[in-house]
């Protein structure tokens, strides 16, 4: 993976779901919050249940494989779509409306993600293998949040085909972080952190911790990429949040470094 220059301190990389958490999210309004102080923003948005949603619409079944969707040839049209359009435009539009400037796009354009199938049975799920974060950096640095679908193309860093790939999230926003050497990663999700093997939320992990917690029982479903992302962007020297995105003003009080935020920090 390639690191960029040091034009790229001080990005925050926010990792959000396809739609609010719940009734007392405030994501969205933190990170147009942050964005008017100054902050240099990147979101990375799943949208797994409006996935969901659509591909039940054209009678595809959802199915998953250790967390991650499985995707057919039936289901990635359908996965590019909303991803790359009805997700990615609502959240464009929901930033616009808050007063920031913000651009939409996938990892695919510019060949931002570059990514290889590596497991038969989840089918065009790919795992990256280059990322170019140089059009990220061109949004950021005109001022706007870049808000990017986890889609890639299939390929390296020296070669590319005409194929699609789904990437998981969370495995995105951790590369992408990476790539970035960015100064924060946040995966806001709808659990109050990470919970060790008696239920109880970590504050702190080391990537060893962490690593071992992933060899258990209590890292299950969704959780797992999510921590396999941040325990590799720890790596990397990105610090990086497991936070409740429930919790009003959970991505300030983290980024903003005032308060405490309900999360488990990975280092």
């Amino acid at each position: 993976m390639s690191k960029t220059s040091a034009s790229s301190s001080g990005i925050s990389v926010i990792k959000i779901g396809g739609s609010t958490l719940g009734n007392h999210d405030t994501s969205l309004d933190d990170i147009a919050e942050l964005h008017g102080e100054g902050r240099r923003i990147v979101v990375v948005h799943g949208g797994g249940a409006t996935i969901s949603e659509w591909l039940d619409r054209h009678g595809v079944e959802s199915r998953f494989v250790r967390g991650l969707r499985v995707t057919d040839e039936a289901a990635l049209d359908v996965v590019v779509a909303v991803l790359a359009g009805v997700v990615n435009k609502r959240l464009v539009v929901e930033l616009e409306s808050r007063g920031s400037s913000a651009i939409g796009l996938s990892g695919a354009d510019g060949g931002i993600l570059r990514a290889q199938r590596y497991d038969a049975e989840l089918g065009f799920v790919g795992e990256v293998a280059h990322v170019d974060p140089k059009p990220i950096l061109k949004i950021v640095d005109a001022g706007s949040i870049c808000v990017m679908a986890p889609i890639a193309v299939e390929g390296d860093r020296d070669s590319v085909a005409a194929q699609l790939l789904n990437v998981n999230a969370d495995t995105a926003a951790g590369e992408v972080a990476a790539a970035l050497s960015a100064e924060h990663l946040v995966f806001l999700s709808d659990v109050a952190g990470v919970l060790d093997e008696s239920g109880q939320v970590r504050p702190e992990l080391t990537a060893a911790e962490a690593s071992e917690l992933l060899g258990g029982e209590s890292i299950t479903g969704g959780m797992i990429p999510k921590l396999q992302a941040a325990v590799g962007a720890a790596s990397s020297g990105v610090s990086t949040f497991v936070a409740d995105g429930r919790e009003a003003g959970a991505l300030r009080k983290l980024i903003g470094e005032s308060e405490h935020a309900v999360a488990t920090r990975i280092s």
